[in-house]
């Protein structure tokens, strides 16, 4: 038995995804809602360094360890966030990291503020995929309608009117019958009755 029996280095990657799109989307902002976090965290811990350097004058910071992460969010609001990340469409995730990143580097928030501000970008982002679908809609309906409008005038325009024959009793043809018939003098020919 050879050693390349029990390592996998002959076999080609997967490179065919197994998951579902919204399992990867989902994975991927509460990924980018914990580095988030993390970095806000970070940032709180230099400020507050930087706070103790100048009210007490001496740097301790390289005496003080700190845990490596101290701040999570509560397992209830995090099922929320997943909930709400599913109903982002893959195509959106890009522009709803963008959207985050944007905030962070904004508002420069605290650590408790982080999933707040990432919850807002959510919701926006769920409004925008809501008012798109709406329109598309509406859209297909007015393409829909158009369609039927456009088969009646097609259908209203193969029927044709003869103006010179009628069955139809007119007041003016009660009155040329009543009057005697005057040759015309105009170039254009005469039509008449036929009775």
């Amino acid at each position: 038995m050879s050693l390349a029996s029990w390592f996998r280095w002959n076999e080609p990657p997967n490179r065919i995804s197994q998951r579902n799109p919204t399992e990867m989307v989902v994975e991927t902002l509460m990924m980018e809602l914990s580095w988030q976090t993390k970095q806000a965290e970070k940032q709180q811990r230099e400020r507050e360094n930087e706070y103790r350097k100048i009210k007490t004058g001496v740097d301790y910071g390289w005496l003080v360890s700190y845990p490596k992460q101290s701040y999570d969010i509560s397992p209830g609001e995090r099922l929320q966030l997943e909930d709400m990340c599913t109903k982002i469409h893959p195509s959106y995730c890009g522009p709803v990291i963008f959207r985050f990143r944007q905030l962070i580097a904004e508002y420069e928030p605290e650590v408790q503020e982080v999933s707040r501000l990432f919850r807002s970008v959510l919701q926006e982002a769920a409004e925008k995929i809501k008012e798109e679908e709406e329109a598309k809609k509406l859209a297909r309906q007015w393409n829909t309608k158009n369609k039927t409008s456009l088969s009646l005038t097609t259908f209203k325009s193969r029927s044709r009117i003869s103006p010179f024959i009628s069955d139809i009793k007119t007041i003016s043809e009660d009155v040329e019958r009543g009057t005697q018939s005057t040759r015309r003098v105009w170039s254009m020919p005469e039509f008449r009755n036929a009775k």
